[in-house]
């Protein structure tokens, strides 16, 4: 399956088209390297390392989608590797930091 088909039906890009730029633009990687070509095969037992807002989310691809479905046909296609949040980006807030101070 085409990667950026793949992201699209994962929910992971709500085009295909916008899918191709995040691909184009070198955002991706598959197993560790950084993919450039929408074009580029993924198969299952891949690990994609997707960059979303705030985090870097490392998944690993289990089965492949026949279709962009809802949320939970897609969701079972996957899953995060990391055991807990995903990586933070730097310069991201984190959700405490978002809260503002406690009681004063």
């Amino acid at each position: 399956m085409r990667l950026d088909r793949l992201l699209h039906c994962l929910r992971f890009a709500k085009t295909r088209g916008a899918a191709q730029r995040w691909i184009a633009e070198g955002h991706i990687r598959r197993n560790g390297e950084r993919v450039t070509r929408q074009d580029q095969p993924v198969a299952v037992g891949d690990v994609l390392t997707l960059p979303l807002r705030a985090k870097v989310l490392p998944i690993e691809i289990i089965a492949l989608p026949r279709r962009r479905g809802p949320a939970a046909e897609a969701q079972a296609c996957y899953r995060p590797l990391d055991a807990g949040d995903a990586i933070a980006v730097a310069g991201a807030k984190s959700a405490r930091e978002e809260e503002g101070p406690g009681q004063p």
